[in-house]
């Protein structure tokens, strides 16, 4: 097989810039250990119209497609991918009608989002059943969040209000309550802040934006909170396909300065994967790298890897509960 040229499309401006500069230098960490294989990147500006155009761009040089950070714009790529005959790999959109829209076009490394509130409701669960407040997002990701935290949290005995971004909080509530938040990085920020200026502000708190570490930068004293993610430090199996964590995070260390968030990480697992199957497929033709991922069962330094072979989802990784201290964050 000849040289591999992958191609991604990574918000490198507008709103989604914080995360996708995040994957761009894990790709290029990735890619500076794999000297075989051609990288290239386009800014989709966080805009799905931008997207559209570099995607199909890209899709006429590129043999392996990476999709775009956001549950939004990966709905848009995974759109375009049907419409191409391409296939297109997921790090960056977990939404569940993402993951499963298109099969045979789409490949997701990343736990669906209705699974994201699982670690922390059944932890939750094992020390005070407190009852939760979810507060979803504008979006449909933080939508899918709640409609699945909700269906867990039922089975665990857990009573629940979903709110929105600009419903009240609760002002009074006797023997405590606790708090989920699953919106924007913006909206949980807020949300978290007005929370914590109740006169009776919850006893516990739980955050999708907590699971990055720019959110130690965001707010003010982020100790006690939980946090939700697709990744940590040191919480996966060694990796039987591709680079290892701890060569991995020193590499981006040592270009960054600082740790990477699982942005980077999900981003780097979906091209080792996808080149990995290319390698045993022989090609890159859509029917054998479908046939090969569907086939494959592993780990990579993200996490366990297993899609459903019908629909392209994500059925093997989990994800991961962190707690905010005055160190910073750790695994729960």
């Amino acid at each position: 097989m000849t040289t591999l040229t992958v191609g991604a499309c990574l918000s490198l401006s507008g709103k989604h810039a914080r995360f996708g500069k995040q994957a761009q230098l894990g790709l290029e960490v990735w890619h500076a250990s794999n000297s075989a294989l051609d990288l290239v990147i386009q800014d989709d500006q966080s805009d799905p119209a931008v997207l559209r155009a570099s995607l199909r761009g890209l899709s006429d040089r590129c043999d392996i497609l990476l999709g775009p950070y956001s549950t939004q714009l990966m709905r848009g790529a995974g759109d375009l991918a049907a419409e191409l005959g391409r296939l297109i790999w997921n790090h960056g959109g977990s939404g569940d009608d993402v993951e499963a829209a298109h099969p045979g076009h789409v490949i997701s490394v990343l736990t669906p989002t209705s699974r994201y509130a699982e670690p922390f409701l059944r932890h939750l669960a094992g020390t005070e059943a407190l009852p939760v407040r979810i507060v979803c997002g504008k979006g449909g990701f933080g939508r899918q969040v709640a409609a699945g935290a909700e269906v867990i949290a039922r089975s665990l005995g857990i009573d629940t209000v979903r709110l929105g971004p600009g419903d009240d909080l609760p002002q009074a509530a006797g023997g405590g309550w606790g708090l989920l938040c699953a919106g924007a990085f913006e909206e949980d920020i807020e949300t978290i802040r007005r929370a914590r200026s109740l006169p009776a502000p919850p006893r516990t708190v739980c955050a999708v934006a907590a699971g990055v570490r720019e959110f130690g930068r965001a707010l003010d004293d982020p100790s006690g909170v939980y946090g939700v993610g697709q990744w940590f430090p040191g919480t996966g199996d060694p990796a039987e396909v591709g680079i290892g964590e701890p060569d991995f995070l020193a590499a981006y260390q040592d270009r960054a300065g600082v740790l990477p968030d699982y942005p980077a990480v999900q981003a780097v697992a979906a091209a080792i994967i996808a080149t990995h199957c290319a390698t045993a497929a022989g090609g890159t033709g859509r029917d054998a790298l479908w046939s090969a991922a569907a086939s494959l069962e592993t780990t990579t330094l993200f996490g366990a890897f297993k899609i459903d072979p019908h629909t392209g989802m994500q059925l093997g990784h989990q994800p991961t509960l962190i707690r905010w201290d005055s160190d910073g964050p750790a695994a729960v």
